[in-house]
């Protein structure tokens, strides 16, 4: 095993593959791409997300992209709503599958679900959803002409598993956003679903957010028995260990900045991946500070770790709640990174 890790080494190796350390000259498309998709629980959240990681990104860019089909949100990693490039979409919602289903049998409607057969309400609603785009809850009812003695809700929770389904413009859109407006992925992007090989998603994922355990991997995907992969991988990956000993896997080319580099302060979106893609999160944010990602709190970064939350206010000025004391100098450069995304909003 190879060279013991320190967490601010595995912190700056973090910030920049992510694009935090500095604003990048990349495309939108080629930024999600390159992130393997952003967390998009809440719609405007990637514009944030894409803002404080992109040298020139305007809302119009991401915009373009969701009406042109280039990119969807679509149920993927951890069972949530990402934003992802169309290619992206089509090779990794069939790997969600398998948690989908298991969601289906033992989650909350699972009792009022019994004695269904989830194929044939999937096809029946696959009709539904492809002939008219519509909303879960909608497309439920018009499921329950069928099945009467079920609710539509549950059957439309159901077709939210069962089926690929993206959320269409414009929803995600942000100048004009509206509600969650459902097709299937095949039928939005006109091409199949081909699952890509696991292997690409354990290299990709790496590049995105490594080095990682293998834990740290099948928690931001959701997926199990991925240490196959890895060991399948060994002979291309170089190896490290945490400070606590486990061990590290990482690609030999991708960056591995100086643990002492100095990092600007950013604004992180709720949910953004950067704290939910490792089993280990203390790379970014202590332990007792992950209510506030749970509670989908946008969070402040400063010299690489969660030290205060943000919002919007009223008065559409960017508020502050610290949760560590800083220096003036760092509470003047967190105001000018607020002043910035303030000016970016207008």
């Amino acid at each position: 095993m190879g060279t013991t890790l320190s967490r601010d080494a595995l912190n700056r190796a973090l910030i920049e593959r992510q694009l935090l350390r500095e604003r990048a000259d990349l495309s939108a498309l080629a930024t999600i791409e390159h992130l393997f998709g952003m967390q998009a629980q809440e719609p405007k959240s990637p514009y944030v997300g894409l803002w404080s990681r992109l040298s020139n990104f305007r809302p119009e860019d991401l915009e373009e992209l969701l009406i042109s089909r280039q990119a969807v949100r679509i149920l993927l990693m951890r069972g949530t709503i990402h934003l992802v490039s169309a290619n992206d979409a089509l090779g990794l919602r069939p790997h969600t599958q398998l948690k989908l289903d298991r969601e289906v049998t033992s989650g909350p409607f699972a009792k009022r679900l019994q004695g269904l057969d989830f194929d044939e309400v999937a096809e029946a609603g696959r009709k539904i959803v492809e002939d008219t785009p519509l909303g879960t809850a909608d497309a439920g009812k018009l499921l329950q002409q069928r099945w009467p003695d079920r609710e539509h809700t549950v059957l439309g929770n159901a077709l939210r598993n069962k089926l690929p389904l993206v959320q269409i413009p414009p929803r995600g859109l942000w100048h004009k956003s509206g509600r969650a407006i459902c097709t299937t992925v095949e039928h939005w992007l006109g091409r199949p679903q081909q699952a890509m090989p696991r292997e690409e998603i354990v290299l990709r994922y790496l590049r995105a957010f490594g080095p990682s355990t293998v834990m740290d991997a099948q928690q931001w995907s959701g997926l199990t028995r991925l240490g196959e992969v890895f060991e399948k991988l060994r002979p291309e990956l170089v190896t490290f260990r945490t400070e606590a000993g486990k061990e590290l896997f990482d690609l030999p080319d991708a960056p591995r900045p100086d643990p002492d580099t100095p990092l600007p302060v950013r604004l992180l979106p709720e949910f953004d991946n950067i704290l939910l893609a490792h089993a280990d999160r203390r790379r970014v944010i202590a332990d007792d500070r992950l209510g506030v990602v749970i509670g989908g709190k946008p969070t402040v970064l400063v010299d690489g770790y969660v030290v205060a939350t943000w919002s919007i206010t009223k008065e559409r000025t960017i508020s502050v709640d610290y949760l560590d004391k800083l220096p003036k100098s760092r509470q003047k450069a967190v105001a000018d990174e607020c002043d910035r995304l303030r000016d970016w909003i207008g």
